[in-house]
């Protein structure tokens, strides 16, 4: 058992000898300000129209080919190249602490035209984690072959310009939601979660291999998706820091058995249709989602000799999925919102007679987000969540509503020193999880950060199971 009182104070004193540090060496530099809870992708205010001068709602696309800058046309180069180095460092400060990171990545894109009418994308990213290495007999050798070395294709696509219709073939990234920092709409998405929610959002979300058609008239956007090859979360192997296994039972052993995924074949594709307007400033959006959850149920067997033990095997379920989002700029905040129905997904149950351990229950989420532009190049994020359960199973771990807050508060402490605390909240239980961190943007591509994560809750808590995986953390990027 670690002494929490002991290791907060710890924490809070080295977070404050490293913002203190980092103020002090950055005094006169350029600034530089990410977009709120560090995901710069999406805009304050989608807009469904096809335009030169916005990016397009939940692609960027324009924006991504440096074609929203209102200035005169000019014949595009073949391609161009980018990427960046990024070195992050973690310590754990649980007992016994110890470094829970040691991770270089290095992601590369080139992305162009090939004539007027079709552009494209390639995207790969690399990482390896020393720590695997440094630790050898901590971790399991699953986990070390999940997570020591990946290598990934990020977005590998083709543009299709066909006048009032876009096709976007291969390797993408679709984002439906409009709030920004917590995934409610942004159903289709996957997402990387061995380190849980704490990646930035541009490394934490998986691309899917799809076909989407876009059709834009005036105000009006559908988007058409088909994903014939669906793209799951990983969620790592048992014996991780941030595996989301299930509490041990006394008077049981537990194993978990090789995660179950469908098999490749047409009934096993994911399709979706989404509806969005732009009307006297009001950006509303509509969507429904037929797919294999890409996010896993561990589904629980019973053996009671040779010894009494619980098996778990995650699988994906068919479900179904219909929901909106609004979003409006009314001056002194930005107003968004998103609502999620969804139906046929199982969630794991405490009695021990239940035959396989999961039972379904059809929930609704929403959020509300209240964006505050404040003085001094301040910013001010309220959101308050919900899950509601129908015909809630008193056996689930969830109550029958599930209620929630964040806030994030984001600001400049000199020209080129940005800070920010985000700190989401359960409102049934104590359980939570406080992030603060201070970005020195050193050069217009060298950035160093400095920052902690810290849990608290019960061990069933979403942010309490993770109690021992309190940390601080360091990382510097090299983008070109």
């Amino acid at each position: 058992m670690k002494n929490n009182h002991l290791q907060r104070r710890l924490i809070a004193s080295i977070a404050l000898a490293l913002c203190t540090t980092a103020i002090q060496a950055a005094e006169n530099l350029p600034s530089s300000r990410d977009a709120l809870f560090g995901d710069d992708e999406a805009p304050k205010q989608a807009a469904p129209a096809k335009q030169e001068a916005a990016p397009k709602p939940g692609d960027s696309k324009e924006a991504l080919f440096g074609d929203d800058l209102g200035l005169p046309k000019k014949t595009p180069a073949a391609s161009s190249w980018r990427g960046y180095i990024q070195e992050e460092l973690a310590h754990t400060t649980a007992s016994p602490a110890r470094w829970s990171k040691i991770l270089t990545r290095a992601e590369i894109e080139n992305q162009g035209r090939l004539n007027d009418k079709v552009k494209y994308k390639l995207s790969a990213r690399l990482d390896y984690d020393a720590v695997y290495d440094l630790y050898k007999n901590h971790y399991p050798t699953d986990v070390r072959n999940n997570q020591k070395l990946n290598f990934n294709l990020r977005e590998n696509y083709l543009d299709v310009d066909a006048g009032d219709w876009d096709f976007r073939l291969g390797r993408q990234q679709v984002v439906w939601g409009e709030v920004v920092g917590l995934f409610f709409a942004d159903v289709v998405s996957a997402k990387d979660d061995r380190e849980f929610i704490l990646p930035d959002f541009d490394v934490l979300r998986i691309p899917q291999w799809a076909v989407r058609a876009e059709y834009f008239k005036n105000d009006f956007h559908a988007e058409l998706l088909w994903i014939p090859v669906p793209t799951y979360d990983e969620i790592g192997k048992p014996g991780a820091n941030f595996f989301p296994g299930l509490p041990a039972v006394p008077g049981f052993a537990t194993q978990y058995q090789n995660e179950l995924r469908p098999e490749r074949t047409l009934g096993n594709t994911n399709y979706g249709l989404r509806l969005s307007t732009l009307n006297n400033g009001w950006d509303v959006s509509g969507f429904y989602y037929h797919s294999l959850d890409a996010a896993p149920t561990f589904y629980r067997n019973i053996a009671l000799a040779p010894q009494p033990t619980l098996s778990y095997q995650a699988r994906h379920d068919r479900i179904q999925q219909i929901g909106g989002t609004v979003a409006k700029d009314l001056g002194s905040f930005v107003l968004k919102g998103e609502a999620v129905y969804t139906h046929g997904r199982q969630f794991n149950v405490t009695n021990l007679t239940d035959s396989d351990g999961v039972v379904p229950q059809n929930t609704l989420d929403w959020v509300a987000s209240l964006d505050f532009d404040l003085p001094a190049e301040t910013r001010l994020n309220l959101q308050l969540f919900q899950r509601v359960f129908f015909n809630h199973n008193p056996d689930i771990i969830s109550d029958k509503h599930e209620n929630g807050f964040s806030v994030l508060l984001n600001g400049k402490l000199t020209h080129r020193v940005e800070a920010q605390a985000l700190w989401i909240a359960s409102l049934n239980r104590s359980d939570w999880l406080l992030r603060p961190s201070v970005t020195w943007t050193m050069e217009r591509n060298l950035r160093l950060r400095f920052g902690a994560d810290i849990f608290q809750g019960p061990p069933l808590g979403l942010f309490g199971r993770f109690d021992n995986q309190d940390r601080v953390y360091t990382e510097l990027r090299y983008s070109y």
